[in-house]
């Protein structure tokens, strides 16, 4: 749980707690001194003696000038605005739809607090029937922040959004224009490229998606574990790539065609009573 606070709806206010909804499940891996293999550990010193300060006496401040500090405790954090820093403040309502991909972040769980399901409910319901989403301003950790409160099944999602400034402009990248025809696109590549979209289309299924890659290489680690090497081997020679033929792209967008249309299910036909 990261906090416990109210959502600000108008009038009402709704007690909630905010909890992570992402769970990154990467690989823990010790870092070793090449020499030995012996683990490398990671020390905080004090940069003016050298020694190792410990945990409990490591604070936080912010330098309002050279060598000059002010002492920033979390309780402090939490004094500068009490109200803000637990508060969850709708400021509008927008359509689902209106927000662009670019601008999500990271999402958050919002529960109830007990004996208050009725105004979470409510909230959800109105935005679910309504199809809109609430722009909020919240402030996580230190940071105040835009979000989009959305509700998804039973729960309502509270994801932060990325500010304009937060995103690299595109123009800054070498990206082909918008005229096809100078582009050597004709229309009727067009039509089959979009053909293809169409015959690999399928509805979202996020079930269907895993990380294939951290699965093969906890395989590659237990194979190593097995053999008894469990060093740095070399690395296997690459295995050399063969000339390909050059082949031109309409000719490629037709084989995909084909392709999509063999392997992709159709429904059965109904029988007749």
């Amino acid at each position: 749980m990261i906090w416990k606070g109210h959502i600000s709806f108008g009038l009402v206010n709704i007690p909630v707690a905010l909890y992570p909804a992402e769970e990154r499940k990467e690989l823990d891996f010790t870092l070793l001194d090449e020499k030995d293999l012996s683990p490398i550990g990671y020390r905080k010193v004090n940069k003016a003696t050298g020694e190792e300060v410990p945990r409990e006496r490591i604070t936080r401040g912010f330098e309002y000038e050279e060598g000059h500090h002010v002492i920033v405790s979390d309780d402090d954090l939490r004094r500068a605005n009490p109200e803000r820093t637990q508060r969850i403040d709708i400021l509008y309502f927008t359509d689902a739809d209106g927000i662009d991909a670019k601008y999500y972040d990271r999402p958050y769980y919002l529960e109830p607090a007990a004996k208050n399901e009725k105004g979470y409910a409510l909230l959800r319901e109105a935005l679910r029937r309504t199809s809109k989403v609430a722009i909020a301003s919240v402030v996580v950790r230190t940071r105040q922040c835009v979000a989009a409160l959305i509700s998804e099944e039973s729960a309502l999602v509270l994801n932060l959004l990325r500010f304009p400034s937060e995103l690299r402009d595109p123009a800054r990248l070498a990206l082909p224009g918008k005229n096809l025809k100078a582009l050597g696109i004709s229309g009727k590549q067009v039509q089959v490229a979009e053909r293809l979209v169409e015959e690999m289309a399928e509805p979202w299924n996020p079930e269907k998606h895993r990380d294939e890659y951290r699965e093969e290489l906890m395989a590659f680690i237990r194979k190593r574990i097995k053999s008894g090497k469990i060093e740095e081997v070399a690395e296997p020679e690459a295995p050399r790539k063969k000339k390909a033929a050059v082949i031109d792209i309409m000719t490629l967008l037709k084989r995909s065609v084909e392709k999509a249309e063999k392997t992709r299910p159709r429904p059965r036909a109904r029988k007749s009573a």
